[in-house]
Parts: C-alpha cells; sequence; structure tokens
C-alpha cells in the first residue's frame, strides 16, 4: 500500500508520479539509435544495432517523423547517465555511505544524496532507490515542452495551412475540385494514384513569402523547418498530420539526409565495379564480353539484352510473368512476379550461357539495376564473371545502350513486351544478327561470330548462321 500524495511530496521534494509499468526504453538508447540512422541504414538495422526490437525502432522513427532534432545531440556531462545510476544503486545497497558512492563515481556528495532522495521508488510505502526508476522519472522531469508558435498564433497557422491545401482556381477564379485523392494512412503517397489537387506551397516558399506579405508584423513569421516539424512530428498538434500529403514529395515520413544520400546498390562490391574488367575487355580484341540491360515495357514487363562486344552479336532473354501476377496482391518483400525479379533474371540469364563455348561467356557488364543482384549465384553455376558500371554512364556500355535503341524498331516504349513469345523475340534477335555492321567491314554479326567459332576450331559446336 502507498503512501499519500503529501507524504511522497514532502519526503521527496516532488510531486507524485503516476506509475511508470514496466521499465522504459531510455533516452540514451534512443539517442543511439538515431546515432545509427545518421549513418543512412534502416530502422530496423538501426533498432538491431542498439539492442531493441525492430518494432521499438520503428515506433521510435515514426512518433518523430523521421526527424531526430535534439535527440541527435549527445546529453550533456553534467547529468547522471543511467550506468552511474546503476553504479549508485548497487553500491547504496551494500550500504556504502554518500561521500564513498560519490567518490567512486566521481560526482559530488550532493548529487549522489540528491539522487537518492528525488529519484528513488515510493510505491513499497519507502524510499527505496532503483536505477531503471530513477532514469524514468529524471527524464520525466527533464522534459520542457515549449507549445508550437502555429498553436499559439491561429492567424499564422490558418495562413501555413491554406497555402498547403489552399484549393486550385482557373484563370476566372472558379474552382478546380480535381482528382479525389484515396484517405490518408500515414503512409507515402499511393503509388501511380490520383492525389488531391492543391495550392502545395513548401514550406520554404511559405516562410519567405510571410515577409512580404505581412512587413511589419513581427508575429507572422515562422521558419520552414518549424512548419516541416509541425507537419512531421507526432504530438505537435499544429498542423493536421494528412497534410504532408500536400507536400510535393507526399512523404509521411521525413528522410534522413543520409539515407537519402545512400545509394541503393548494395549488391555492388569494389570487386565487381568496371575498372576491374579484364583489359582485353576494353579493346574489343577477344570476343566474349558482354554488355547487358533490360528494355521495359507497359505494366513492369522486360526483355533482357545480350551483347557481345566484339562481333555485336544479340542474344535476347524471354522473362515471363510468374505464376500469379496480376492475380496475386503485391506484398512487401513480396515474390517478384512481374519476371524480372533477382532470382528469376540470374535463372533466365544461366540457360542463355548454356550450350555456348566457354570461350565465348568470358564476362558480363550490366547496369546497377536490381534485378542483377543475385549475380554472385550466376556467377558460381555459369562460371560467367559480372561486372557493374558506374552509377550514371551509359557510354560505358554503349555497345548494349545501341542496340536497345535499334530494338525499340519491333519492342516500342509504351508497350506490352509480355506478349512476345521466346520463339518470337528470339526472330528479331536473329534479324539484328543478320544485318551488316560498317564497325564490322559491312559482315554481320553472326557471320563474325561464326568467323571466331571456326577459328578456334571447336566442330563440334553448332554454328549460329
Amino acid at each position: 500500500m502507498g503512501r499519500s500524495v503529501e507524504w511522497v511530496q514532502k519526503i521527496t521534494g516532488r510531486e507524485a508520479m503516476h506509475s511508470p509499468g514496466a521499465p522504459s526504453l531510455r533516452s540514451e538508447m534512443e539517442r543511439l539509435f538515431w546515432k545509427q540512422i545518421a549513418t543512412g541504414i534502416t530502422s530496423e538495422k538501426a533498432a538491431e544495432a542498439v539492442g531493441v526490437s525492430s518494432a521499438v525502432g520503428s515506433r521510435w522513427f515514426r512518433y518523430r517523423g523521421g526527424m531526430p532534432l535534439f535527440m541527435s545531440n549527445p546529453t550533456s556531462g553534467k547529468y547522471l547517465s543511467f550506468a552511474e545510476r546503476e553504479e549508485i544503486g548497487l553500491l547504496s545497497v551494500q550500504g556504502i555511505g554518500v561521500r564513498e558512492i560519490a567518490r567512486r563515481i566521481e560526482r559530488s556528495p550532493s548529487t549522489v544524496s540528491r539522487e537518492l532522495k528525488r529519484n528513488a521508488a515510493t510505491r513499497c510505502g519507502r524510499l527505496e532507490y532503483r536505477a531503471s526508476v530513477a532514469q524514468w522519472k529524471a527524464e520525466r522531469v527533464a522534459k520542457r515542452p515549449k507549445p508550437a508558435k502555429l498553436t499559439t498564433n491561429p492567424q499564422l497557422r490558418h495562413y501555413v495551412q491554406d497555402r498547403l491545401e489552399g484549393k486550385v482556381h482557373d484563370i476566372d477564379g472558379r474552382e478546380i475540385v480535381g482528382p479525389r485523392q484515396a484517405p490518408f494512412k500515414g503512409r507515402n503517397k499511393p503509388h501511380r494514384a490520383d492525389r488531391k489537387w492543391v495550392s502545395g506551397w513548401s514550406p520554404e516558399q511559405i516562410a519567405n513569402r510571410l515577409k512580404i506579405d505581412f512587413p511589419d508584423d513581427e508575429s507572422m513569421r515562422i521558419s520552414h523547418e518549424a512548419i516541416y516539424q509541425a507537419l512531421y512530428i507526432q504530438g505537435r498538434g499544429a498542423l493536421k498530420r494528412e497534410l504532408v500529403s500536400c507536400l510535393r514529395t507526399g512523404r509521411a515520413l521525413r528522410v534522413p539526409r543520409a539515407r537519402a544520400q545512400a545509394k541503393a546498390w548494395a549488391h555492388v562490391s569494389e570487386d565487381v565495379m568496371i575498372s576491374t574488367r579484364p583489359a582485353e575487355a576494353q579493346d574489343r580484341a577477344v570476343p566474349g564480353h558482354w554488355e547487358g540491360d533490360l528494355i521495359i515495357g507497359l505494366n513492369r514487363s522486360a526483355i533482357g539484352t545480350l551483347v557481345e562486344r566484339s562481333t555485336r552479336f544479340t542474344m535476347l532473354v524471354h522473362l515471363p510473368r510468374e505464376q500469379g501476377y496480376g492475380l496475386i496482391p503485391r506484398t512487401k518483400n513480396g515474390p517478384a512476379l512481374a519476371g524480372y525479379g533477382a532470382v528469376t533474371m540470374a535463372n533466365a540469364l544461366k540457360k542463355s550461357v548454356i550450350g555456348i563455348p566457354a570461350e565465348l561467356w568470358r564476362s558480363l557488364t550490366w547496369d546497377r539495376g536490381k534485378e542483377l543482384s543475385d549475380h554472385v549465384r550466376f556467377t558460381i553455376e555459369s562460371g560467367v564473371k559480372v561486372f557493374f558500371a558506374d552509377p550514371h554512364s551509359p557510354w560505358q556500355r554503349g555497345t548494349n545502350e545501341n542496340t536497345n535503341g535499334l530494338l525499340r524498331q519491333y519492342f516500342p516504349k509504351g508497350t506490352d513486351l509480355s506478349r512476345w513469345s521466346a520463339q518470337e523475340i528470339q526472330a528479331v534477335a536473329n534479324t539484328l544478327n543478320a544485318r551488316p555492321r560498317k564497325t564490322l567491314g559491312w559482315i554481320t554479326p553472326a557471320e563474325a561470330l561464326n568467323k571466331y567459332i571456326q577459328s578456334v576450331q571447336q566442330p563440334s559446336v553448332a554454328t549460329t548462321g
């Protein structure tokens, strides 16, 4: 049975607090979490790095809207840490005096004495010091919530909201309703779906326009960052959460700078960069070095293209839909049913390698698409070393890019490529391989490849003509 509120206030010098229940995760853990987020990793990986569940990491990230603010700053050394509170709790249980505890943790005796009194647990009817409860009390008292400016200034709030979600009007001032947007569910803007037509001023535009519209009213001032905080951070209560859909990006959460700048090419390591490709591939002296890519069509349809650098011989890879495409709803981290997922692509390329002499498959240079993220398994099973071009450098695969341009005569952009069978796309490849090329001295790619096969004296291999 706990003591009265008056007793708690008298003995601790602090008003009674509600029960914390189970010990909460400390703010210093959250600070470590945001330090990990600053490196550009996901909330799940950051949570794993600091030793909390992925659900807790996601909750921290969503609650603060992806904006750590003060949580990214280390705590001042003048405040006791949880480790010091644990040490105080252990030493006090052993009956060690306040001055000795202070000497061991290198703090003043008054700090230790005040800590043992003000942050002790009282629900047992007496002062009982526990580090987890003491940390919870200290963090709760340390909060200094400041009301948001948009909450205390209705005129400013209405101005900001109107510029964010104001109506669209034509030249005569008539309101244009536009499409109806799906209900806001706290997620990013719907993929390939209608968005509400609004004024859509950016927070920076609003913040700077205030100085023009209210040159003499200093109360009508706010920074663009304060508007972002009012939109993204839960608990501010100044602006409606769904107003984030009025921003140009429509993001429901702020993207940390390091994550936005991070490259999405985790499958590309230094040992598979194009700079490590054999020199013989660069000068095209020896056949067997290929360039590859995808041509994309309507409804996520695709065809794989492979071009040999020396002979310009072209192979097309049939990528049919996986079973269930269009019937099974798209799920996050679910199977790739469009036909060019990582596993499907590696298997299709491996089939293309089978039956061709090893001398004609020395290396394959691809762009940075994730469709070849399973390249390690492909290399092990096929023996073909895969290399990746530098970012935004299509000229490093110029032969393939040129061939893709030729293929658009048969497979125009905006058409469904999944309707073509393997036999039909092979017919297109044969057509390209039968066209004379100026760079080959007006012989065809098929003739150039057959000439090389005959030169290496492999009569058992069927010709490609």
